[in-house]
């Protein structure tokens, strides 16, 4: 069964923590950066669900027990493609058809891999990189325009329902 994803949800605690960490999460700015801990946090807020499948799912309980997915940029992208349990589903989309709440992750020049993961929290018309706003850590902002990053590469994960 599947359930939609409360994108309103997932804005608003970006929106509240953006500058700020959440307690109840341990912050990894000092061990490889925040961003896809908070994108994760982001995410369950607008899901109500988390996939404890070990190893291969999506999930925190406290620093020493939580999947790759929460943590990792490459991880969750795999997780959110490819999630048959429960939990959040995303697809790969292009800048035209993402929407408020959905993912962006950047590949930075030089690495060999995507390394940052942004929420996107605002869209005006026309669409370009300088018309989406983002919500991210480690350079902690809410409603940045994408175009102030400097990447190599990027891609979009549109993030189509939860599987309950």
């Amino acid at each position: 069964m599947k359930k939609q994803y409360n994108r309103d949800r997932a804005i608003a605690y970006a929106g509240k923590w953006a500058y700020g960490r959440n307690k109840q999460y341990y912050a990894f700015d000092s061990i490889g950066g925040d961003c896809t801990n908070f994108i994760s946090q982001c995410l369950h807020a607008g899901s109500g669900v988390m996939n404890y499948t070990p190893v291969h799912g999506w999930f925190y309980i406290n620093v020493n027990n939580r999947s790759p997915a929460w943590t990792g940029v490459e991880f969750l992208y795999q997780f959110l493609l490819g999630n048959k349990g429960a939990g959040p589903v995303g697809e790969i989309s292009d800048i035209y058809h993402v929407e408020p709440g959905d993912i962006v992750q950047l590949q930075f020049e030089g690495m060999n891999r995507f390394s940052h993961s942004l929420m996107i929290n605002d869209i005006k018309s026309p669409v370009t990189e300088s018309s989406i706003f983002v919500t991210t850590h480690d350079r902690n902002c809410f409603n940045c325009p994408l175009s102030e990053y400097v990447y190599e590469n990027l891609r979009f994960i549109k993030i189509a329902g939860v599987n309950l």
